[in-house]
């Protein structure tokens, strides 16, 4: 725990605004949108593993999307019905950190587009 608050304290004010406000970065503006290298997306709070650059495809939402998760047991899923709506939240398992939203109008075989901040999410690319 001493060391998720350690990271928590490291983060941007942006990103802290997003993980813990459960605040959204603007449409475009995430460095992973357009990111097409091989690799592992983890938690930028706690590091667990979220998301596979397998799964992950390009829509013209303005934030990474992706069809599945690495492992399900990996994040929480929660109905959130903020700005008079009903969404679905996810969030990592480990920190509860909000990473974005999952929906049922994904293009690939899982029908499922998590879509997620940039902000939320670090990146290792893959050797």
């Amino acid at each position: 725990m001493a060391d998720i608050n350690n990271r928590r304290n490291k983060l941007t004010p942006e990103q802290y605004n997003i993980c813990f406000l459960k605040g959204t970065e603007p449409p475009f503006s995430g460095k992973f949108t357009n990111n097409h290298e091989p690799g592992i997306y983890s938690c930028v709070v706690c590091g667990t593993e979220l998301f596979s650059s397998d799964s992950k495809f390009d829509t013209e939402t303005g934030w990474p999307s992706f069809d599945k998760p690495l492992k399900n047991e990996n994040l929480k899923i929660e109905d959130d019905y903020s700005l008079g709506m009903h969404r679905i939240e996810v969030m990592c398992k480990t920190c509860g950190a909000h990473l974005g939203h999952v929906f049922d109008d994904g293009p690939t075989k899982t029908g499922k587009r998590f879509c997620l901040n940039s902000l939320a999410l670090d990146f290792k690319v893959k050797n």
